[in-house]
């Protein structure tokens, strides 16, 4: 057997030498009979064309043209060269012995075959594609200037709604494609680098950072925008069901900038932003706000009180502090400027066989609170990409490192600056210590005593190897790794408390700290086979997937420091005590394929199947099958649309499928438990989690679409429409359970049923292009619609005041509000269950959809020579919680809405806000109801200017120097009637994202 094996590879070796040979012998005489061939490559206006692909005909020999329109390359003086470009002509021009040749392409921007788009596992052009994916290319994104990719898609992508959590650097973005499909609250898509599943929850530990950074660092704050070259979102069932079970909520696809073959080639980018909050609320002034507050003691009958010193600890804004004082505290606390400084420098280029692309970046951002908070981000891109002389093998490898580290303040003085007293003490004595005025107020500046820092490194890899072992088969293998580690620590020093406490270092200081990881690896073999004949193509796929990923978090907290110089130091403490303590593993495996068929290019079906595996489910549940059928017809092509018909493009397809969802986190379907953070007697406890049930299987989400894909006027004006229904059943729901169980909710499957439906258009048009001057247009609308279709038992069960069936699952139950008594000047509410009582649930029956009706996008692209201004709008139409979901009752402690100062005052008045309370005393108030009715309620619809930048390009300098200029904003103006920070993120607790301002320059060689 041995030798048999010895002989077979001995034969192997000779007839791989001999091939080698001829191969090599071929290439060397071909060489010695070409030359160089260089050039240029202009359009019709004489202004060069970089990035055009040229490739010698019936060879894999190629380049493309550089910033400038000029290449090189290598070709026999018999040969022809072939010149494609998206948008224009292609041509095929014979060289006849030339060394220089000057082209002119024309403009054809009905090349929709030769748009290629990313679908994951295969790639698929615009024209023939059969599912619904939206893509951002990186000529939009690098005219923002954002640290967080999904920044640069607000409002650009029809049927995908994302909204910025907060306008600290670092913080999350929220992102929903077509809406929530889950009970339980799970909307993430998945996100793919580079063909890397790559994880976008946060390890963020609730009790070390919550306060200042919202939902929590952002893994995807590491992948550096400029790095990428487009990112495509899958949608429908045809595009997603490949995914099988992780697909259920849409997948992102991010694809990283790769080196292109030509002289080496320089590029730099630097710029500089400042920032500042785009929107202040009206508040009152001293005048107002202390008539209010007297006005609200005497209301409650405690106007003797006013007289005396009694009271004046609880009242020194009444009492001791200065009336005459004011103080702009949005000013003071959130009314800085933050600023931006970004540069990038990246060295691409090679030869026919080797590319390769290095990029590094650095980012410093401030805040606009007060003290020297900043956030650090450096990064480090790579690509090298070959391929044999034959074409056969080629490999491509891509890293990406980034290293990030944020230094806030322990507090958000978002909710200080909208609510303290507007008389309230100066920040500082005149020595310069931190102002405690005899001890009658907590000084928002102590928050600076407090430190939060975030430390993250990520690393993200992935190797492409593949091999045409037939001229129709091709056998690749895609392997990724991730890491991604989060350490976060969080000071509470005893000299950020008010001294009246009598807080020292040993009782009250404490330094709780996190230490997160994520670690991921994925082998994903693949065989692709493609076949055509005269008048039909096929093309097959078989892949496989094996995925392990394990985190792990550890959150302590220390206590009792010998001094607060050693607050960071956790050996220093006195005691310690293990928070959380948490150690998972995910395993995933998953065999999928692809069959498509094209018949005449007009015709197309395109299949597609994955069975996947999960370790998030118990025995017996751990596999489930997904899969979806796509048909397109291209009847632009039929004989009844001729040369001359105004309809230039027409497309009709259609898709059904079903894809799943185990984004419910790890060991829910076992008995778990967690580190409580307290000990009994010196032993530490442990609290119940999870309890055992290994019944709970997969989600499925069955989606359904039909799609009109139009072009006009030689593709001038393109409109595509979509409408969806997605059907998502088997719900995995946590039910809260009694507390005498021990346990806080019960995981499993339930007869639910979420429906999201809607319609989506997007349209793009030239409407001007001359030879001085072009005007391109992009629009794009989503109408979304969100039911709970259907709940068996939702009456009877805990979640009964959360939903109802045929109503949307964003829905809120609120108390119906009556306005003002004019005769007791208390707020009313209409008793639903005629019991004369307002109470919780009977009369919480008024429901309010705070799910965005329509949102969308509108840009305007303008050349005129060498200057470029693309201009960005993005709407949306929705309610959201305003101010009075905060206050709603006047003359209470803290700065409120200028609006309340329009109280009743005595019988007979009619006015929107009930009288003045100190809120002192039992004396019958109804502002809780009120901050819980429909009047904490208002239209939050908005028009924003999300987007401005002007670039003007340099001409070009004899030395291949190319330099551009350009100014950009961002959220520079919102229309809209809401009152409240912002009309997309209304919390009065968060700052809203800021206003930019951007100059930057661009120069390449």
């Amino acid at each position: 057997m041995n030798t048999n094996r010895i002989s077979l590879f001995l034969i192997f070796y000779v007839l791989f030498n001999l091939f080698q040979s001829e191969t090599i012998y071929a290439a060397y005489h071909d060489r010695l009979t070409q030359s160089m061939v260089q050039g240029t490559v202009t359009d019709t206006e004489g202004i060069p064309l970089a990035g055009v692909s040229i490739q010698v005909e019936s060879t894999n020999r190629g380049t493309i043209t550089d910033i400038d329109g000029t290449f090189n390359i290598q070709a026999g003086p018999n040969d022809a060269l072939v010149f494609s470009y998206v948008g224009f002509t292609p041509q095929n021009i014979p060289i006849d012995g030339r060394e220089v040749l000057m082209v002119q392409m024309e403009e054809n921007i009905a090349q929709l075959g030769e748009v290629v788009l990313n679908a994951g596992y295969y790639t698929v052009s615009q024209k023939e594609r059969t599912g619904n994916i939206a893509t951002i290319k990186a000529e939009t994104m690098e005219k923002q200037p954002v640290g967080n990719p999904l920044a640069a898609m607000q409002g650009h992508l029809s049927g995908v709604d994302i909204v910025q959590n907060t306008g600290l650097p670092g913080g999350g973005f929220s992102i929903e494609v077509r809406g929530r499909n889950s009970l339980s609250g799970a909307v993430d898509p998945l996100f793919i680098v580079d063909g890397v599943p790559y994880g976008s929850q946060s390890l963020n530990a609730a009790r070390v950072s919550s306060e200042i950074i919202g939902e929590g660092i952002s893994p995807l704050n590491a992948i550096n925008p400029n790095d990428i070259e487009s990112i495509e979102v899958l949608k429908d069932a045809d595009a997603t069901a490949i995914y099988g079970s992780r697909g259920a909520n849409g997948v992102v696809l991010i694809t990283t900038k790769k080196g292109k073959s030509g002289k080496t080639r320089f590029d730099a980018r630097v710029s500089t932003s400042m920032s500042k909050v785009s929107h202040f609320l009206d508040l009152m002034n001293t005048q107002q706000y202390l008539e209010i507050r007297r006005e609200g003691v005497q209301n409650d009958g405690l106007g003797d009180l006013l007289e005396t010193s009694d009271l004046d600890l609880f009242w020194p804004d009444i009492k001791s502090w200065d009336n005459n004082r004011y103080t702009d505290w949005q000013e003071k606390l959130i009314g800085g400027t933050a600023y931006r400084n970004n540069a990038q420098l990246s060295v691409s280029g090679g030869g026919e066989a080797t590319q390769f692309l290095v990029s590094g970046g650095y980012l410093k951002e401030t805040t606009v609170f007060p003290g020297d908070a900043n956030y650090r981000k450096a990064t480090l891109h790579t690509n090298v990409n070959h391929r044999s002389d034959n074409g056969k093998f080629k490999i491509n490898l891509s890293t990406d490192y980034a290293r990030e580290d944020n230094r806030l303040p322990g507090a958000d003085f978002t909710l200080q600056a909208y609510s303290l007293e507007p008389n309230a003490p100066a920040l500082y004595d005149d020595e310069g210590n931190v102002n405690w005025e005899n001890n009658t107020w907590d000084n928002p500046m102590a928050a600076l005593e407090e430190k939060f820092r975030a430390k993250t490194h990520t690393f993200i890899s992935n190797a492409l190897v593949s091999y045409e072992v037939l001229p129709e088969l091709e056998l690749r293998t895609s392997m990724g790794f991730t890491s991604y580690r989060l350490d976060t620590y969080l000071t509470n020093p005893s000299s950020a408390r008010n001294p009246s406490f009598g807080l020292t270092p040993q009782s009250y200081s404490n330094l709780t700290s996190n230490a997160s990881q994520r670690e991921s690896w994925i082998v994903e073999p693949q065989l692709n086979w493609k076949k055509s004949w005269e008048d039909f193509s096929m093309n097959v796929l078989l892949g496989g997937s094996l995925q392990q990923e394990n985190s792990q978090q550890l959150v302590v907290r220390g206590r009792g420091f010998p001094n607060n110089g050693l607050i960071e130091n956790m050996a220093a403490a006195e005691t310690l005590e293990i928070v959380s303590d948490m150690d998972s593993e995910y395993r995933y495996s998953a065999v999928f394929g692809r069959v498509n068929l094209n018949y005449v290019n007009r015709y197309i079906l395109n299949l597609t199947g994955r069975r996947d595996g999960s370790s998030r489910f118990g025995p017996g549940k751990q596999f489930g099958n997904f899969g979806a059928v796509g048909l397109a017809w291209i009847f632009s092509e039929e004989a009844l649309f001729g040369e001359k018909s105004l309809l230039s493009y027409g497309k009709f397809r259609a898709s059904y499928g079903t894809t799943g969802s185990d984004n419910i986190g790890d060991y829910r379907y076992l008995d778990t438990y967690n580190v409580s953070g307290e000990s009994y007697g010196g032993t530490t406890i442990l609290e119940p989690t999870g309890i055992f049930n290994p019944e709970f299987g997969w989600e499925t989400n069955r989606k359904l679409e039909a799609s009109l894909e139009l072009g006009f006027f030689n593709d001038r004006l393109m409109v595509n429409t979509s409408w969806f229904r997605n059907r998502s059943s088997n719900q995995l729901i946590g039910i809260p359970l009694a507390a005498t169980t021990g346990f806080s909710e019960l995981a499993g499957n339930f007869d639910a049923v979420v429906e999201n439906s809607g319609i989506e258009l997007d349209l793009t048009s030239v409407n001007i292009r001359t030879e001085g001057f072009r005007w391109s247009t992009n629009f794009n609308l989503t109408v979304p619609r969100n039911k709970l279709v259907e709940f068996e038992g939702l009456e009877s069960s805990a979640l009964s005041n959360t939903y109802i069936v045929g109503e949307p699952l964003t829905i809120v139950k609120l108390y119906n509000a009556l306005g003002v008594n004019p005769e007791t000047g208390l707020y009313e509410f209409e008793d639903y269950d005629g019991d004369g009582n307002i109470s919780n649930p009977g009369d919480l029956q008024w429901v309010e959809d705070l799910a965005p009706a329509l949102y969308g996008g509108l840009g305007n692209t303008l050349t005129m020579g060498n200057i470029t201004m693309n201009v960005f709008f993005q709407f949306k139409k929705q309610q959201s919680y305003n101010t009075f979901r905060f206050d709603a009752t006047p003359g209470f402690r803290g700065n409120i809405p200028v609006e309340l100062f329009d109280r009743w005052q005595q019988p007979g008045d009619i006015g929107p806000f009930q009288r003045a309370s100190s809120g002192f005393t039992s004396v019958q108030d109804r502002g809780y109801y009120q901050e819980r009715s429909n009047a904490a309620i208002s239209d939050a619809s908005f028009l924003r200017l999300r987007n401005i930048s002007i670039d003007y390009k340099l001409p070009t300098i004899e030395n291949g120097l190319d330099i551009n200029i350009y100014l950009q904003g961002q959220n520079l103006w919102t229309l809209t009637d809401f009152k409240g920070p912002d009309p997309e993120q209304p919390s009065s607790t968060r700052l809203p994202p800021l206003r930019q301002l951007t100059l930057g320059l661009n120069f390449s060689f």
